[in-house]
């Protein structure tokens, strides 16, 4: 049997935490252990009652947050599987989800596998089926609330779901795994580009079945992180050509993104992303020359990931995305040929 490790990070009092992981001990065709690292979990007891009754269970405690960029990257470290899974700890496995992750990973060609992420709520509903990648680097939820039983084909698809995805120890550790400077967000969109990038697929496994206790908060943190990072993949794994080709689109966006900053009251979490981009210039222009100098596979041939559209369903877009949306496709169809 394959072996696989599961990790699983423990972040404040999460009600699902004890689930998740007995449901990965639990699970068949495949050999099972699972890394618990503990980021900072409020829940009393929990994660220490668990490790003296699994024997199959690792608890790393590295005594703060790390995010879950770092923490990912430990429970890795850690890990001793031919296979490594990262599942959130607000999830639980069904009984074959890792097999099925482990199957599709026998293919040499495939680097990184995602599952069918569903809604606790309703689990014949989709919560992430893959993600898309936008142009503007904008991601999200990939055929939200849509119905299961559309998706039931393997696909390549452009970003793994952070909320559950597997790849081989030995391709984590040939990608680096996460960047930590991500912290938390868009850091399984930077490694799922990476992954193309040196020639690897990303494919979403409908066999997988993730059930997810989705909730979608915004808060400045969060929308700090995720507008910061968005930029930090923009600036770093792109060449230079794609840049200079969405130049006009990508300038207009940060207008708009500002406006939208400023009406709903978190500009200065947008600022204070300029800031750290421009305060950690030097480490982002290395960061960028990292990346660019192991990819074997050139952006014109990766274009086809990238959507024009914001299709979003988890979250309420913006008055204008309709004409925003039609304006960036006639805009993509015009230059896609130029990259």
């Amino acid at each position: 049997m394959t072996r696989v490790s599961a990790v699983v990070l423990a972040y404040l009092d999460e009600p699902w935490l004890e689930q998740c992981v007995r449901s990965l001990l639990a699970s068949a065709g495949v050999e099972v252990d699972v890394v618990l690292v503990d980021n900072g979990c409020t829940a009393p007891g929990v994660v220490d009652r668990l490790e003296a009754e699994l024997t199959a269970l690792t608890v790393l405690r590295p005594g703060t947050n790390l995010g879950y960029a770092g923490g990912c990257n430990a429970g890795a470290d850690a890990a001793t599987g031919d296979v490594v899974a990262f599942v959130n700890g607000d999830a639980t496995v069904e009984v074959d989800a890792l097999a099925a992750l482990a199957d599709a990973l026998a293919d040499d060609a495939v680097g990184l596998v995602t599952g069918s992420v569903r809604l606790a709520a309703d689990p014949a509903r989709i919560n992430a089926a893959g993600n898309p990648l936008n142009i503007l680097g904008v991601v999200w939820a990939g055929h939200f609330d849509e119905p299961a039983a559309d998706h039931r084909q393997r696909r390549p698809t452009a970003v793994v779901s952070g909320a559950a995805f597997a790849c081989r120890r030995a391709t984590w550790q040939r990608l680096g795994g996460f960047d930590p400077t991500y912290f938390a967000y868009h850091e399984d969109t930077d490694l799922s580009v990476r992954c193309w990038q040196q020639g690897l697929t990303v494919v979403y496994v409908p066999e997988a079945v993730v059930v997810h206790r989705y909730e979608f908060s915004r808060n400045t943190r969060k929308l700090y992180l995720v507008e910061r990072n968005r930029l930090l993949n923009l600036l770093t794994l792109w060449q230079r050509r794609t840049l200079l080709v969405l130049l006009p689109v990508l300038a207009g966006f940060e207008v708009a993104m500002l406006a939208l900053a400023t009406r709903q009251g978190w500009l200065g979490a947008k600022v204070d992303g300029y800031r750290w981009l421009w305060r950690h210039r030097r480490e982002v222009v290395a960061r960028r020359q990292r990346v660019q100098s192991v990819r074997t596979v050139p952006d014109r041939d990766l274009t086809w990931l990238l959507t024009p559209r914001i299709t979003a369903a988890n979250y309420a877009l913006p008055p204008g995305a309709a004409a925003g949306n039609a304006a960036l496709a006639a805009y993509w169809g015009g230059v896609r040929r130029l990259i």
